[in-house]
């Protein structure tokens, strides 16, 4: 039997301030924004998305660290070898990462949000609003559907549940 394949489709890139060194974390002196430019013919959901203080980023890792350790010495602690971010492993066979990024504002097709760990350029697969029922962030909120009428019930049917 022949196994189902499938193509990923970028509907953006991640722009981020990071310099392209290992292990790909903000600098302290890194100056600069994260944003999403999102490809124009993906813009109509943006008003509603921009009601949300959160989001969930699904983008492809179209890069990866060679080192087959998977070990990095971090410059904070030269003397410790530490285990590299498993998204990041060239031996992964879905280079896949997910993220909660505040979602500071939008403009045109560029959404401006909090810092991300990905790379520059990174192309993103999906966004999705986050919703504090979901999970922890306690500022978190409902955007749009928080005018749609019956909270509680929705609720209900965001969590899946039976009623």
């Amino acid at each position: 039997m022949r196994p189902e394949y499938f193509s990923l489709q970028s509907i953006g890139h991640i722009y981020t301030p990071y310099r392209e060194q290992a292990p790909f974390q903000s600098q302290k002196k890194t100056t600069g924004e994260f944003y999403i430019i999102l490809d124009e013919k993906y813009m109509g959901g943006l008003k509603e998305l921009s009601t949300f203080k959160y989001i969930y980023v699904l983008f492809y890792l179209h890069k990866v660290i060679r080192d087959t350790k998977m070990k990095v010495r971090p410059p904070w602690a030269q003397n410790k070898e530490v285990g590299v971010f498993a998204s990041r492993s060239p031996n992964r066979p879905n280079p896949i990462g997910l993220s909660i990024v505040e979602l500071k504002k939008i403009e045109g097709n560029k959404l401006y949000i909090s810092g991300v760990d990905a790379f520059n350029r990174t192309p993103v697969l999906d966004i999705k609003p986050y919703i504090d029922e979901l999970d922890a962030i306690k500022d978190a909120n409902f955007g749009w559907i928080q005018e749609s009428g019956d909270l509680e019930h929705l609720k209900l049917h965001i969590k899946g549940i039976a009623h």
